[in-house]
């Protein structure tokens, strides 16, 4: 049976953890080559360390995505290694400071994670579209939320405007290059068994009580947000380019 991704050379940031560890492990068993991305260099040796060990093919750049010259030179290594770049999935990003309120929120909590989440993601965007206009194709995916669709209380105010600055980045850089092969969607995903959620989570007085607040009465697993990315990156949406996809549990239809 052919491989959604075989033979494909396909970029994940964040992928040291959480959706973006499940996402390079699933587009490796697509048959893609893995270019794993984190700044947390034990994260992302451990990532390709599970994709080799399931026969799978990756390689581990340190980049932090926040700055332009190793967002640079990270889409440079990829081409030098493998030519080119066929899909991206831009999933990096921090949390912040959980609970804080508009008036509450600090400049320098505000600035730090616009830096990783909003600029981070134009960045890597803004240099993969400038490779994939030399190939001709490409597909790119971001990772945005519920909270980039709907206001969520508990987060802060820095984080709900960053998801919804991606969606915005997602749309009009898909109208952008729609006629130029290069198809650029996002993925909103709900609640999730995350390193960043798990503050949330551990905060409430139990994991059912959050669980209680989406329709699909669960919490969702890496692997299931990872599935819908891994999708968007394939041929199988050929057809597909400026959608948000949610995958929430119903949250947002609730």
């Amino acid at each position: 049976m052919s491989k959604l991704l075989e033979n494909k050379t396909v970029l994940v940031t964040g992928g040291g953890s959480g959706i973006g560890r499940a996402a390079a492990l699933g587009l490796a068993r697509e048959g893609a080559r893995v270019v794993v991305v984190d700044v947390n260099e034990n994260g992302g040796n451990e990532t390709v360390r599970l994709i080799e060990n399931a026969e799978g093919k990756a390689v581990f750049i340190k980049a932090n995505i926040s700055e332009e010259v190793e967002v640079m030179n990270l889409i440079s290594k990829v081409v030098d290694l493998y030519g080119h770049l066929d899909g991206a999935f831009n999933n990096a990003a921090i949390s912040g400071k959980l609970g804080k309120t508009t008036i509450d929120y600090d400049s320098s909590d505000w600035d730090a994670l616009m830096s990783v989440n909003l600029k981070g993601t134009w960045l890597c965007m803004k240099h993969e579209i400038i490779q994939m206009l030399k190939q001709g194709y490409g597909a790119i995916v971001n990772t945005s939320s519920d909270a980039g669709l709907i206001a969520l209380p508990g987060l802060n105010p820095a984080y709900v405007a960053a998801k919804h600055g991606i969606v915005g980045l997602t749309k009009i850089a898909a109208i952008e290059f729609a006629d130029r092969n290069i198809r650029v969607n996002a993925i909103a995903p709900g609640m999730t068994h995350t390193g960043m959620t798990h503050d949330l989570i551990a905060g409430a007085p139990s994991e059912r009580e959050v669980a209680s607040y989406l329709p699909i009465k669960r919490v969702a697993d890496p692997a299931e947000i990872a599935e819908a990315a891994i999708w968007l990156l394939s041929g199988k949406a050929s057809f597909v380019t400026g959608a948000i996809l949610s995958v929430d549990g119903g949250s947002v239809a609730d």
